[in-house]
């Protein structure tokens, strides 16, 4: 079971952390992704990042805003995210991959039930 949470609404430029607690698993050996889907939009990759942490990726529109952290000792991953825009708006989502640290949401087992990121302008 994955629990995501953080979410709330902020003014652009403000930042925000979201947490994705895990349990009923073994988290650490998942690697770990962030998707967000916004309202009439297709589920986009966020970030991901392998199961002890050393490899990780970001989407091209969050890249050099956001940091992906996870903490297996707390079965806790994490998502910080600055100098948000109002076009990151959506519903948080993570996930837990078995197989890598994959950037397609299909390769995901497990899924949280979202939290959700409002952006004013």
């Amino acid at each position: 079971q994955l629990q995501a949470s953080g979410g709330g609404w902020v003014q652009a430029g403000s930042s925000l952390r979201l947490s994705c607690a895990a349990s009923g698993l073994t988290f650490s050996t998942y690697g770990m992704g962030w998707f967000r889907q916004a309202p009439g939009k297709e589920r986009e990759f966020v970030a991901t990042i392998s199961r002890a942490g050393g490899s990780i990726s970001y989407g091209d529109s969050v890249q050099g805003r956001f940091t992906i952290s996870r903490d297996n000792a707390k079965s806790t991953g994490y998502l910080q995210m600055n100098s948000l825009k109002p076009e990151d708006t959506a519903i948080y989502y993570c996930a837990l991959d078995p197989a890598g640290w994959s950037v397609v949401s299909d390769d995901y087992q497990y899924y949280g039930q979202g939290t959700l990121v409002t952006v004013s302008s």
